[in-house]
This record gives structure tokens, C-alpha cells and sequence, in this order.
């Protein structure tokens, strides 16, 4: 099956709403998906960096919304 999005008549919060329906749907079977093994080394690299005070955790819907006051 073919699917044909208009991407030039539609808005940028069009193109994101799809965006994060498409990401729902490919997420529901976290079975399906394998992780590469560089993942493991960067996330303990991360955990290091948070746990030395080099780093830390931002809630993610200030980061969206700092992200879109930016855009404004």
C-alpha cells in the first residue's frame, strides 16, 4: 500500500501531528526493535555524567516549551 501526503500544502503542525502518530504506531511493539550496542555505552556514559553532576535531567515539556517560545 502506497500512502501520498500532500507535504507541500500541509503546515509544519500537520506534518508533526503525523510525525507523532506514525511514532505511536512504530512504538507499540517495543519487541520489535533491538537496540545497537553503541546505545548501552552512551547511555551508561550519560548516567556517569549526571551522577558526577556534569549533567542533568531537563522535564520534557519545559524543553517543549523553551523550544517553542524559541521558535516565536
Amino acid at each position: 500500500m502506497q500512502t501520498v501526503l500532500p507535504l507541500e500544502k500541509m503546515t509544519r503542525e500537520e506534518k508533526l501531528r503525523i510525525m507523532e502518530e506514525l511514532w505511536a504506531d512504530l512504538s507499540r511493539d517495543e519487541s520489535q526493535f533491538e537496540s545497537p550496542a553503541w546505545h548501552g555505552d552512551v547511555l551508561r556514559e550519560r548516567v556517569k555524567e549526571f551522577e558526577s553532576g556534569k549533567e542533568a535531567f531537563l522535564d520534557w515539556d519545559e524543553v517543549k516549551k523553551q523550544l517553542r517560545d524559541k521558535k516565536k
